[in-house]
């Protein structure tokens, strides 16, 4: 988690113990904020990943916003975890492909162009092989080189496929486990343009059913 006041990231606190993230967020808040010598009723406003990613970590991190707007009135910025990657990659090439181990041999993965100095996502956030999804970039590419990054780089460098990728000179950025500082910066330029949700319509993008779902599901009809 990252306490932000405007750009300046004022206290970063990581999740690298094998402490559940439910229990270990609401501590970690609370020591952020006394630290800084500031209160929950400080805070003006919360961005939190809205996905794709893990279904638990995507929900704890949601619910928990979604009771702070409730009971101090706040907005809230729902942002991308492939966007907070995509905006770090180098410059250079005007595309750019980020990437997250999806595990289950598949990832996470969005293409974007950039556009002045920000990005336009082409198509939707998917989940798919990553072979597949590295054809998919290069599509949206139309034969260009592309800026790669990913906190999983060997998701897709250990690919056949990417070795074509390799001979044109690219290769995967491997950006920090630690997105809150850029999530908070990237939903502070949402709060700036006005785009921003409440606790009602915030939602998540879990771009893949949860695993509850599926098993439920498939039990169901093999039920019948």
């Amino acid at each position: 988690m990252a306490l932000l006041r405007d750009e300046a990231v004022v206290r970063v606190i990581a999740h690298d113990s094998q402490e559940d993230y439910s229990s270990w967020l609401l501590p970690a808040v609370r020591e952020a904020l006394a630290s800084s010598g500031l209160r929950m009723e400080d805070v003006d406003a919360y961005a939190a990943a809205a996905g794709p990613g893990s279904f638990t970590g995507v929900r704890v991190g949601l619910a928990t916003v979604k009771a702070w707007a409730e009971v101090y009135g706040k907005r809230i910025a729902a942002v991308s975890r492939l966007e907070a990657l995509a905006v770090e990659a180098s410059r250079g090439p005007a595309w750019v492909g980020a990437f997250a181990n999806a595990q289950r041999g598949q990832v996470f993965g969005a293409a974007y162009q950039r556009n002045g100095t920000g990005l336009v996502r082409l198509g939707d956030e998917m989940v798919t092989a990553p072979g597949r999804f590295l054809e998919t970039a290069a599509e949206f590419a139309k034969g260009e080189s592309i800026s790669w990054i990913s906190t999983d780089a060997q998701c897709l460098v250990s690919e056949e496929a990417w070795k074509a990728r390799e001979m044109r000179g690219e290769i995967v950025e491997c950006a920090s486990t630690v997105r809150a500082p850029m999530i908070g910066r990237i939903g502070l330029s949402a709060l700036a343009e006005g785009r921003f949700t409440d606790a009602l319509a915030l939602d998540a993008n879990y771009v893949r059913r949860p695993d509850a779902e599926i098993f439920w599901k498939g039990s169901s009809v093999h039920g019948r």
